[in-house]
C-alpha cells in the first residue's frame, strides 16, 4: 500500500482483521474464508498469503479460489514455514527445537495449546517440492521457490497463465 498498490486485506478471524483496521483504517479489510473467497474472479494482479496456508482446512480449495480470483498473467506468493534443506540442521529442528516449543510454551504463555498446534502443522505441513506440487495441481504454472532461513520458510510463487 505505501507504494501505491491497491491492497485488500481478506482474514477469517475477525479478531485479525479489527486488530488490523486500528493499525490501517483506511485498507477496505474483508472477512473471508481462504476456501471460498468473497470476490469476483480474475479482478487481482497479485495474490498473496503469509503463515496462512497452513491453517486452511483444505490446502486445495485455497489455492484454487486464490487462483480463481487472479487475473491472467497475475502471480501468486505465498510465505510460509517449510522444511531446512540442510539435513543435519533439519534434524535438529525438527527433533529438537519442535519438541521444545510445547514444553516452553505450556511454560510461558498464556495460550500455550497455540504453541502446540504451531509445532504440530510445521511438522505436518509439506515440504517446497510438495507445495509446489499443489500450486501446479491448482493450476498456476512457472511455480518456483526460494527458501530463506535455510528453508525454515520458503516463498512459492506461479502465475497464472
Amino acid at each position: 500500500a505505501a507504494t501505491g498498490a491497491y491492497v485488500v486485506p481478506c482474514d477469517f478471524s475477525l479478531g485479525m482483521l479489527s486488530e488490523g483496521k486500528k493499525r490501517n483504517p483506511w485498507l477496505p479489510l474483508t472477512a473471508g474464508d481462504a476456501t471460498k473467497l468473497p470476490f469476483k474472479d480474475g479482478v487481482f494482479d497479485t495474490v498473496t498469503i503469509s503463515f496462512g496456508l497452513r491453517n486452511v482446512q483444505d490446502t486445495d480449495a485455497a489455492l484454487s479460489e486464490l487462483y480463481r480470483v487472479t487475473k491472467p498473467g497475475g502471480q501468486v506468493v505465498i510465505c510460509e514455514f517449510s522444511q531446512p534443506t540442510w539435513a543435519p540442521f533439519r534434524t535438529v529442528y525438527t527433533e529438537y527445537l519442535m519438541r521444545a516449543l510445547p514444553p516452553v510454551a505450556r511454560a510461558v504463555s498464556s495460550n500455550p495449546d497455540a504453541y502446540v498446534y504451531l509445532a504440530e502443522s510445521i511438522r505436518e505441513w509439506p515440504d517446497q517440492p510438495a507445495l509446489a506440487a499443489l500450486l501446479q495441481k491448482a493450476g498456476w504454472g512457472k511455480v518456483a521457490w526460494r527458501n530463506l532461513s535455510g528453508g525454515i520458510v520458503a516463498l512459492h510463487r506461479g502465475v497464472k497463465a
